[in-house]
């Protein structure tokens, strides 16, 4: 019979992590701050979450209409300045971001919806995750280009690349599935 032995800072360490943690994807552009603020969720083991064909993003929806870019609280961007991203400008300011998504494309969406702290929480035009999600007060959508990569990434990665003086790519990578929207500052 095997015996587990946990420590007293192993069972701390277990009860006061979330099972996602909090992670922060920033980059500085012409002078100007943009942040990301997202729940990293990890993969514990499961392959294909994102599944195929038509059942693609379903699980990892559960239940909401499209997904938070994230885990827990609803993943938010707040930038200083004003972005283009597929010809469209997002103004600067503060937004909640999710995404549907699609084998090989999906939609980003930037949202006026506020994202609630607690899921009981009951402020108007808020949500908790995506739960709860219209898209009466999105601003931007945009499409993103997603690639399949040969090394998976089991924790939520969300990140910017190939960043220059005035541009870069915004990018979203777990398990094998890359999605990728570069973005640009406005004039």
């Amino acid at each position: 019979m095997a015996v587990l032995v946990l420590s007293a800072s192993t069972v701390w360490a277990q009860q006061d992590r979330p099972l996602s943690p909090r992670g922060q994807a920033s980059t500085h552009i012409g002078g100007k701050w943009i942040d990301i603020t997202y729940g990293r969720p990890i993969l514990r083991g499961r392959n294909g979450i994102f599944g195929e064909g038509s059942e693609y993003g379903q699980q990892i929806y559960a239940g909401a209409p499209l997904w938070r870019v994230g885990a827990d609280v609803t993943t938010t961007i707040n930038t200083e300045a004003d972005l283009v991203f597929g010809g469209n400008t997002l103004p600067a300011g503060e937004y909640t971001m999710f995404a549907v998504l699609g084998e090989g494309e999906w939609t980003l969406v930037f949202s006026n919806l506020g994202g609630k702290q607690t899921f009981q929480e009951e402020t108007e035009n808020t949500v908790w995750g995506a739960y709860g999600y219209t898209d009466d007060l999105d601003v931007l959508r945009t499409t993103m280009r997603v690639s399949e990569h040969s090394v998976s990434a089991d924790q939520l990665i969300v990140t910017f690349t190939d960043v220059s003086s005035d541009a870069g790519t915004l990018t979203v990578w777990w398990d094998n599935q890359i999605a990728t929207v570069p973005f640009e500052v406005a004039d």
